[in-house]
């Protein structure tokens, strides 16, 4: 007997062919019949649609939006009594020592906050909320809706087909909207780098809007070997990979997600669990950075890869975190820490694969820009 739990579309994914394989817990299609390479390319060109129903759908209440803000504040470094309503905003839990325990993103909805976390920290994440929020902040797990994301340069145009009022929202809009007859609380957001959606739909409901959807000759159905090669070509976190409990925001250049407020001299300055730590790092600078990384061959380098400053040296001064071929970029690209002093970008340093020690080029990241709707 497999522990594994299915998603609300399941059947779908196997009706169109998708590969299912383990993933944080659930089963989930890796690709689809088109294969990650096409998957990928139509997604950067059209639109893909992607099942991200594993992930966790939070709500928090408190008296009002200030109320629950402020007390998620003591959980993340981040400005959440000032976020806009209908406004998105990205995040992510710290722990004593600074480290990350999971990025997140979460939303004003005017009387609430709705947060979606990571799924293989979700059952975690839930039970630091109830440990650190006070007693007049109540926390709702939702377990009745799916989350789709639909990616690309023509998300818009597909979207719009079903409900005119999307193309107004603007990147980390939110808003409620009826789609194919279903209530749905949707972001323009989404990991790819791409102009998008996201898109929380009774589960129930989930199946004839993806139907409607993927019947538009625009769309693909998308599976996670995509999704992933996207994410590294944005150069965007996966945690577990690129960030966790022992990384410091500021090592993963998350800087730019701790607003002025929150930092040494701000208004509500510090307050959070490794305030400590992550002041004083963005104050005077961590030790290592994550880097963007071009493998100089054709092979990619991936996870686990260690790094080393010069070709004969023994020691290795950091590793790769994720890696993988980057179909837009038409070669190998990866991501990794290393020491501040091999950070620059046109620094050359040394991946050994196999035995063999390969040039990799510091490059800045992202790989592919954003295309966001600003």
């Amino acid at each position: 007997m497999s522990d594994l739990k299915s998603l609300p579309l399941d059947g779908l994914h196997r009706e169109l062919g998708g590969k299912m394989v383990p993933f944080a817990g659930y089963d989930m299609p890796v690709q689809y019949p088109a294969g990650v390479m096409k998957e990928h390319l139509h997604c950067r060109a059209h639109a893909g649609l992607f099942d991200v129903s594993h992930m966790g759908q939070v709500i928090l209440r408190g008296a009002d939006f200030e109320t629950a803000a402020l007390a998620l504040e003591t959980l993340v470094p981040v400005n959440a009594a000032g976020l806009g309503e209908n406004r998105q905003r990205y995040g992510f839990f710290t722990n004593d020592q600074g480290g990350i325990l999971d990025d997140l993103m979460f939303a004003n909805r005017g009387d609430h906050i709705f947060m979606v976390v990571n799924a293989a920290c979700k059952d975690a994440d839930v039970a630091h909320l109830r440990a650190g929020l006070p007693a007049d902040v109540t926390l709702q797990v939702i377990e009745d809706r799916a989350l789709l994301a639909l990616q690309g340069p023509e998300a818009e145009a597909v979207l719009a087909a079903l409900n005119p009022v999307v193309a107004d929202m603007k990147f980390m809009d939110v808003a409620t909207v009826e789609l194919a007859g279903a209530e749905c609380w949707i972001s323009r957001s989404g990991y790819t780098g791409e102009d998008g959606y996201e898109i929380s739909v009774l589960a129930d409901a989930a199946e004839a809007l993806a139907r409607k959807l993927l019947a538009d000759e625009r769309v693909l159905p998308i599976g996670l070997g995509a999704r992933d090669s996207l994410r590294l070509e944005g150069g965007l976190c996966l945690y577990g990979h690129d960030i966790d409990q022992n990384t410091s925001p500021i090592e993963a250049g998350l800087n730019w997600a701790i607003q002025k407020i929150r930092r040494s001299g701000g208004d509500r300055e510090g307050g959070f669990p490794g305030a400590a730590r992550i002041l004083s790092e963005l104050h005077n600078g961590a030790e290592r950075a994550r880097v963007g990384l071009k493998p100089q061959g054709r092979a990619p380098m991936r996870e686990g890869v260690e790094l080393f400053a010069e070709e004969d040296r023994e020691t290795p001064i950091g590793c790769i975190t994720s890696g993988g071929f980057g179909p837009t970029v038409e070669g190998p690209v990866a991501m990794g820490y290393v020491p501040i002093a091999f950070a620059a970008p046109g620094t050359v340093i040394y991946g050994e694969v196999r035995g063999k020690r390969l040039p990799v080029e510091v490059v800045a990241l992202p790989f592919v820009p954003a295309r966001f709707k600003r």
